[in-house]
């Protein structure tokens, strides 16, 4: 695997790379400071993962991360950084995972472990399309036709009674159908279920509120309100890096 540090201070470039160096998978460390040499370094050598620092100097990691938003096979998108107030909007540019300064030699051990596994699940994916054929959209079947969605537009999908509400920023399908068997189709890196009747996208989330009897509230961009029950609150946090 070939890893590239983004960071403007040397000492913590240097730490971080001392100890992803200890692991027998990485093949390759490289360096940058900035968002320009970092994006000339991606091209002249593709990183598997990129390590990205949140505040660089006069300019922000964010800047680089939505560049890779729309990217074909991007970097596994990793914030290091010690800040811990960005969570949210990181994974909103699918960052994979997001550790905190000083570094941690056992986090950043089970961040790179989970960050293997996917990227080898990746890569099978692609090697035998056959058997996971790529998700381009989701087929909804109403009562006259069926519309065929790209997952990125939907915003929400709930269940009541077997009736399925497929929810757009201004737009509401209907089919009959079961919530599990939507969601088997939908990217799960990106869809994620807050309740037994709800699954959201979580690149459409605009702020996330507490509620009662210690559940959450989300409010989507479009102001859709979701409920996270309690039985999903932890996986919903650990899905955002809330935690």
């Amino acid at each position: 695997m070939h890893v590239l540090i983004v960071d403007d201070e040397p000492l913590a470039r240097e730490e971080l790379n001392y100890i992803i160096s200890q692991n027998e998978n990485i093949d390759t460390i490289d360096e940058a400071e900035s968002v320009d040499e970092a994006m000339s370094k991606m091209i002249d050598h593709k990183p598997d993962i990129l390590f990205l620092d949140i505040h660089l100097t006069d300019e922000s990691g964010f800047d680089l991360a939505e560049k890779l938003v729309n990217l074909n096979n991007a970097p596994y998108l990793i914030f290091a950084t010690a800040y811990d107030e960005y969570a949210l909007k990181a994974f909103q540019v699918n960052a994979k995972d997001y550790i905190l300064k000083p570094f941690d030699e056992v986090k950043i051990e089970k961040v790179l472990k989970k960050a293997f596994k996917s990227i080898n699940s990746r890569i099978q994916d692609k090697s035998d399309t056959s058997i996971h054929p790529i998700i381009d959209s989701i087929p909804i079947q109403t009562d006259d036709r069926i519309y065929l969605v790209a997952p990125d537009e939907i915003y929400l999908v709930s269940v009541e009674e077997r009736q399925l509400n497929i929810m757009l920023e201004s737009k509401n399908y209907q089919m009959t159908g079961s919530l599990n068997k939507i969601e088997e189709k939908l990217p799960n890196d990106i869809f994620i279920k807050t309740h037994r009747s709800f699954i959201l996208n979580a690149n459409k989330i605009k702020e996330i509120q507490p509620w009662f009897n210690n559940t959450l509230q989300v409010i989507m961009d479009n102001d859709l309100r979701v409920p996270v029950s309690r039985s999903y609150i932890k996986n919903f946090k650990e899905v955002l890096g809330l935690n």
